[in-house]
């Protein structure tokens, strides 16, 4: 289903699929499930790149590394919000990033704002939150 998407839009670039392993190296350092739709689209292609070369999915080492380094970094512990809650899947190519809400879960896409530590709901579904991404032609679509 993620390639016939992508296959779409142009210029967006695939990847091999992750392993079981790298999922489940996710779930057990972050202490949260993957999310089903990023599950299946990381099986299918680990990442999505798009636009310049724009991180949409992260592959599943970069997600348990960006996670990770966001968790335990303890300046981002004074200057944000807890990020526990969240699990960050991929960004803007200009600080923000996208990102689930595993605490309670929940599959639609929300952005974290660098800038304000916002968190803001930007779409219903992984899917609907690629078809807007990859039709943007690489804006940031969801300040419109």
């Amino acid at each position: 289903m993620w390639r016939e998407l992508a296959a779409e839009f142009p210029n967006v670039e695939l990847h091999y699929p992750t392993t079981e392993g790298s999922l489940a190296d996710i779930e057990d350092q972050l202490g949260q499930p993957v999310p089903l739709p990023l599950r299946t689209l990381l099986m299918e292609t680990d990442g999505l790149e798009a636009h310049y070369g724009t991180e949409l999915i992260w592959n599943s080492e970069k997600i348990l590394a960006e996670n990770t380094a966001f968790r335990g970094n303890e300046q981002f512990g004074k200057l944000y919000m807890p990020f526990d809650s969240l699990m960050f899947f991929g960004d803007n190519a200009g600080g923000d990033q996208f990102a689930f809400v595993r605490t309670p879960a929940r599959e639609d896409v929300f952005v974290w704002d660098h800038e304000t530590d916002s968190r803001t709901w930007i779409s219903p579904s992984l899917e609907s939150f690629l078809r807007s991404a990859l039709a943007s032609g690489g804006n940031d679509w969801y300040r419109q």
